[in-house]
């Protein structure tokens, strides 16, 4: 299982748009996407849109508890929860070995010049997964902005840039096809 995912967690101010609905919708895209070429990896793509995230991560830690027993189906997780702005890489847990089939992934992405690997994945809906040794990577992005609009009345629709958000997905879609259409699983 490759699992890509955002959380939708808005506040009771703004619309929650860019903290957390640009990830889910990139996620979201980047399967919808993998479908219309007609494409199918030799693994499992799976979306999943959290809830709960900010109360404590309580809909990350269900779905572990209901999953963890296949665990070892778990290739990589990856999560996006700070923004889709211009994107520049991903950051990465995981084995050496697996960081640098990452960093050759990456590699496919230099026309959209977002190919940096960074030391460490982060995202509170995947910390689970990678606690137990399963890769993790989350969207690293211009986040220059981030804290204008975030948990604000400002976070609504207009701060989505679409080219910028289709930039976003274009890592997501390669990253998560390519991994699950590897004829092996990244090295734990």
């Amino acid at each position: 299982i490759v699992l890509v995912s955002g959380h939708l967690d808005s506040w009771d101010v703004g619309q929650g748009a860019m903290d957390d609905g640009g990830g889910a919708f990139i996620s979201w895209e980047a399967l919808s996407l993998i479908k219309d070429l007609g494409l199918r990896p030799k693994r499992t793509l799976r979306l999943v849109l959290w809830t709960g995230e900010e109360q404590g991560g309580i809909g990350a830690k269900q779905y572990y508890q209901l999953h963890k027993e296949n665990i070892s189906n778990f290739d990589i997780v990856m999560e996006s929860d700070e923004g889709t702005f211009k994107p520049s890489g991903l950051g990465f847990t995981g084995s050496a070995k697996a960081r640098e089939i990452v960093k050759e992934i990456m590699t496919l992405l230099q026309p959209i010049n977002a190919t940096d690997v960074y030391d460490s994945a982060d995202g509170t809906d995947i910390d689970f997964w990678m606690r137990d040794g399963v890769p993790g990577a989350s969207l690293h992005n211009d986040v220059s902005k981030y804290f204008w609009f975030h948990h604000s009345q400002g976070d609504t629709m207009t701060v989505q840039d679409p080219n910028q958000m289709n930039l976003c997905a274009a890592v997501w879609t390669v990253v998560s096809y390519v991994i699950a259409d590897m004829e092996e699983m990244l090295p734990r």
